[in-house]
């Protein structure tokens, strides 16, 4: 029996998708690398925005329609989202919803015996020390918790990962320490909020990552996005955690809006000038810091005022790097009650949020033409070379180097996304 699996979405995602490839290989399950060579197609799905929604039902459509002699089993999210979509695209597909990964392998072999087996619902399952199958071993991803603490009225993943369920920093730190034996360079700390890790277990983000900053290795450490809500409480301390210089000078904390009303209507639970101060106290002990923030335009409460107090945020912080995302319905969502915006006020605020996106991301790299920066190699260039990090987690472009080390650059060119460097040594 041979499986292929196809991830979308999220680097939480990605690393089910490696969990499930994982299980099925423990139990001699061959994985292969092209849906040809397959006798059955696991897609795990995201359905985070609209588009996603979209282009996750064509494909699945699709692969109905082009392989009609190959099971197919869906993941990922839609399975807790949307089942009853999913039962009108594909009645005969089996699910595995993201909590049911341990029994993936057992619905692998009755989906390819013909049976439609469906396994969802929440579960308490560890995610942690489970057997995974990895790309390639230099990047490796551990989910320290699952579901989280909000209630943002946008928000259709909530619905599919649950309450809060962190994993205990013991557990982390011993899956960190056998991915650097084995030869990892990065350790992903991934959640959908890592500020949220052990509220419920009474442990702390500011822990986890020391514990396993002072692993013995040359890594480094990307700590995924933050709630700005949750980072409150703990602030001082994650901030004294990622000044190890074994983590990255990189922060996620999406804001969403630049107005504290639109916020309110969120519910996102922080207000602006509570951000500004996180942002300030993060670049005032890591002035190198590499900000990134999430921008929602067009929720159906935001006025024209208020859009212009997110362009003033956007132009006060000045974020490295920006993820824009034009409002949207989405399944069981508070706010899809509400009317959206016009579409052409929707268009035209999101043309000029990218135009200013690209000015500030791009004068932050151009900053950096000229200077000298250690990075670390962490995989090949889709287009030839490599791509490296710097410590501030700006991917650089290097014609020549082998993966998995530190080596000093020039850099030479930036854009907007990315730099190009000239290899020193």
């Amino acid at each position: 029996m041979k499986v292929y699996i196809e991830s979308y979405g999220c680097t939480f995602n990605k690393a089910d998708g490696q969990i499930i490839a994982g299980i099925l290989q423990e139990n001699e399950i061959d994985i292969v690398d092209s849906i040809e060579k397959a006798d059955v197609i696991i897609v795990n799905t995201c359905y985070v925005k609209l588009p996603t929604e979209n282009k996750i039902t064509y494909r699945i459509q699709k692969l109905q329609k082009d392989f009609p002699d190959k099971k197919i089993i869906i993941g990922g999210c839609m399975v807790e989202i949307d089942a009853e979509k999913l039962d009108k695209i594909a009645p005969d597909c089996s699910w595995i919803g993201p909590h049911q990964l341990n029994k993936s392998a057992k619905i692998v072999e009755a989906t390819y015996c013909g049976n439609v087996v469906r396994e969802y619902g929440f579960s308490k399952e560890s995610k942690v020390n489970v057997p995974k199958l990895v790309d390639d071993g230099l990047i490796h991803i551990i989910q320290i918790c699952e579901g989280c603490l909000g209630v943002c009225t946008f928000c259709c993943t909530r619905f599919a990962r649950g309450p809060l369920n962190s994993y205990p920093i013991a557990d982390i730190k011993e899956e960190a320490r056998k991915a650097i034996e084995n030869g990892a360079c990065e350790i992903q700390l991934t959640a959908q909020d890592t500020a949220a890790f052990g509220r419920d277990s009474g442990e702390k983000l500011s822990d986890l990552i020391k514990e396993v900053a002072n692993l013995d290795g040359d890594f480094r450490i990307r700590v995924g996005m933050m709630h700005p809500k949750n980072i409150l409480n703990d602030v001082d301390e994650i901030i004294d955690a990622m000044k190890h210089p074994k983590v990255y000078d990189f922060i996620h904390l999406p804001v969403q809006s630049g107005s504290d009303k639109v916020l309110s209507d969120m519910r996102r639970g922080h207000t602006v000038n509570q951000y500004l101060d996180v942002v300030s106290k993060f670049r005032k002990e890591i002035p190198d810091l590499t900000l990134a923030v999430d921008i929602i335009v067009g929720y159906p409460t935001e006025t024209d005022d208020d859009f212009k107090s997110t362009i003033e945020l956007l132009e006060n912080i000045k974020p490295s790097l920006i993820h824009l995302s034009k409002y949207q319905h989405r399944k069981g969502a508070v706010s899809s009650s509400l009317p959206e915006i016009p579409h052409e006020v929707m268009k035209k605020r999101s043309k000029l949020l990218s135009e200013i996106k690209s000015k500030i991301t791009e004068e932050e790299n151009k900053d950096l033409v000229g200077s000298v920066q250690k990075v670390l190699v962490v995989e090949k260039g889709s287009k030839g070379g490599f791509i490296a990090k710097t410590d501030s987690y700006i991917p650089v472009i290097v014609d020549d180097a082998k993966l998995g080390t530190c080596v000093k650059v020039k850099i030479t060119e930036a854009t907007s996304t990315y730099l190009k460097s000239q290899l020193l040594e």
